[in-house]
């Protein structure tokens, strides 16, 4: 079991008061609010190992260069002294909980895996790559649902919905959702745009489409092969009466 680590101890930030405090007065609500989500995870679906995936870097330089808006719109407003990497907006009361939790995942023998440079899903993403024993990805992020995969036993425990109601995703469960294989995840979220992580995708393209394009022509590669065999100004062909779509 792959935990997305800060994802699940903001949603616990989130989901419990702070008046949740240690004997000396220091907020605790994230931490014990991981620790009980990571114990219902564990009972309810008896991982033989948990991993707590870290963001060592939660937004790379070299991502950033490729597209410069990207989570722009969680920066904070502050320089870190001295210059180099731009922070993370983080609640105040937050922030002095996430050594706590580091310290408390190491006590329970929870390793706690990041890589410099790199996010909690690209550490998430190459342990499943490489696995050799059924995989649970435990994340309320929608990007990691490329990952899925039948015939390796990888499934996604979505938290998008919240705690109480878990979504265990599988290649139908995720086909039923969006009309896409898992495979064609990436190229459908970047046909759709991610406002999540201030991802632009196409004008005019969202989720029916992306769907509907994809269906057609199997992957981005595809659809630009097929937009460019057939000239400019081609779009997909439209319904009796509908409304014209969008042009690619």
């Amino acid at each position: 079991m792959l935990l997305d680590t800060a994802a699940l101890y903001f949603r616990a930030f989130r989901a419990l008061p702070d008046t949740v405090r240690a004997p000396n007065g220091i907020p605790v609500n994230a931490v014990r609010g991981l620790l009980d989500i990571i114990a219902r995870l564990a009972s309810e679906f008896r991982p033989s190992e948990i991993v707590a995936c870290w963001d060592d870097d939660w937004r790379p330089q070299w991502r950033v260069d490729l597209i410069p808006t990207y989570k722009t719109h969680r920066v904070a407003g502050v320089q870190p002294a001295g210059g180099g990497p731009l922070l993370e907006e983080v609640p105040d009361l937050l922030i002095p909980q996430v050594p706590v939790i580091r310290e408390v995942l190491g006590a329970l023998g929870v390793p706690v895996v990041g890589s410099p440079h790199h996010e909690a899903d690209d550490v998430i993403g190459t342990l499943v790559s490489h696995s050799r024993i059924p995989v649970d990805v435990v994340t309320g992020d929608r990007d990691l649902f490329q990952l899925v995969d039948d015939t390796r036993d990888v499934r996604m425990i979505y938290t998008g919905r919240s705690m109480a109601r878990l979504e265990v995703l599988t290649d139908a469960a995720l086909t039923a959702r969006y009309g896409v294989a898992p495979m064609q995840y990436a190229d459908f979220a970047a046909l759709r745009e991610d406002p999540s992580d201030g991802l632009p995708g196409v004008p005019g393209v969202g989720e029916k489409t992306a769907a509907t394009l994809l269906s057609s022509y199997g992957t981005l590669d595809g659809i630009v092969a097929a937009a460019a065999d057939r000239g400019p100004g081609w779009h997909r062909p439209c319904a009796p009466g509908s409304p014209p779509r969008a042009t690619i």
